[in-house]
């Protein structure tokens, strides 16, 4: 059911608010634009979406922008509505987002007509939010796709402003290892994790291994989700298996289904026992590696960035992506493995006509966000 539509759409591209829900009952569509997206993010295609919905990780209700062209999706956009600091207390809109998911850019199709499907897709935003302001986290706001949405807001009249911005670690595959290891800029790095590896060999028989499918896959998600309980967050109570539903989230969402988004586990076993796990979504020729854990007990051996750079050579001998994709936060350990950038923002971007409060005001005031939340969290490392 179309809750609302644009009455005014360019060209071919039709913009409408739908709910999440009715969009389930089209999955060959949603899988279809999955497959074709320009800068394709595994996190708003149907398999992730429908893994929240599923286990009660988002709001039942949750709707999404969708752009058609003929029968076939040009664009898609998952959102809420809530109370922000940035709209004084009252609702702005919001990408959907959720702790495990670390990209909010929009699916767009790929080919001729993307800059009507971005400007369809705006036109739907300012719908979406009944005019409102949105606050936009993680988008990679220097990208075909990043960018050509912040151009398209340009064209249709948005004011946009940074709130904050960070280089998140990703790496480019290379011809070989060989070729990865010259080019690199922070080699001493690369000797320590060597030396590392030794000490390990010297433990015990250290083997890789990797699953993408079946009972390995399997097995490889349930070493992770106990490595995971066993350390910090388990302790902390953001592990996985700390609740039912985020456990069945994740046996929902690292499974092989068919659709556009593959699932990739590796892990690191010492003498048998797995030591380190990594849990990655592949798409697009992107492999997401969206969870890590690691046997603390080991740490000064560091069997987690061991595993890391294992998959660094296992992307060059494999080549079973193109590009890796660390999806963190602000300082990971991988950024002195992985050598390229990308800068993710967040922006508050603001629909002509959007109320009385200026752009300046909503920024500043999300920004006074930002500070007191990273003053918070210095001072409960200090306690």
């Amino acid at each position: 059911m179309t809750l609302f539509a644009l009455a005014h759409p360019p060209a071919s591209c039709r913009a409408a608010i739908e709910p999440v829900a009715g969009l389930a009952g089209q999955p060959a569509a949603w899988d279809a634009l999955g497959a074709r997206a320009a800068a394709p993010h595994p996190f708003y295609t149907r398999q992730a979406i429908e893994a929240h919905r599923t286990h009660g990780l988002c709001d039942p209700r949750l709707s999404a922008v969708v752009v058609r062209e003929g029968a076939g999706w040009g664009a898609l956009l998952p959102f809420t509505l809530r109370p922000d600091i940035a709209g004084l207390g009252a609702a702005i809109a919001q990408p959907f987002h959720s702790p495990y998911v670390t990209a909010s850019a929009p699916l767009v199709a790929d080919g001729p007509g993307l800059e009507q499907r971005l400007d369809a897709l705006v036109a739907g935003l300012a719908l979406a939010s009944g005019g409102r302001a949105w606050r936009w986290p993680l988008l990679a706001s220097e990208t075909r796709i990043g960018a050509g949405l912040l151009a398209a807001m340009g064209r249709a009249g948005w004011q946009v402003g940074t709130v904050a911005h960070f280089e998140r670690p990703v790496l480019e595959r290379r011809t070989d290892y060989d070729t990865f290891l010259a080019g690199h800029p922070h080699k001493s790095r690369l000797k320590d994790l060597r030396r590392r590896r030794r000490r390990l060999e010297e433990a015990g028989t250290l083997r890789v291994e990797s699953a993408s499918e079946g009972t390995e896959l399997e097995r490889a998600l349930e070493d992770f989700l106990a490595l995971e309980a066993a350390g910090w967050k388990g302790e902390a109570g953001t592990a996985l298996r700390n609740r039912p539903q985020t456990e069945r989230f994740a046996r929902a969402l690292f499974r092989a289904d068919g659709g556009p988004v593959a699932v990739r586990a590796d892990t690191l076993r010492l003498d048998g026992r797995t030591v380190a796990a990594s849990l990655a979504l592949v798409s697009g020729g992107t492999a997401t590696l969206l969870k890590t854990a690691y046997d603390e007990g080991l740490r000064a051996l560091a069997p987690g960035l061991v595993l890391e750079d294992a998959i660094v050579r296992a992307v060059h001998s494999e080549a079973f992506a193109e590009r890796l994709d660390s999806a963190t936060l602000p300082g990971s350990a991988l950024e002195s493995l992985y050598p390229e950038r990308e800068t993710i923002a967040e922006i508050v971007a603001v629909p002509p006509g959007a109320g009385l409060i200026s752009l300046e005001r909503r920024l500043r005031l999300a920004r006074f966000e930002h500070r007191a939340r990273a003053e918070a969290k210095r001072l409960l490392k200090r306690g």
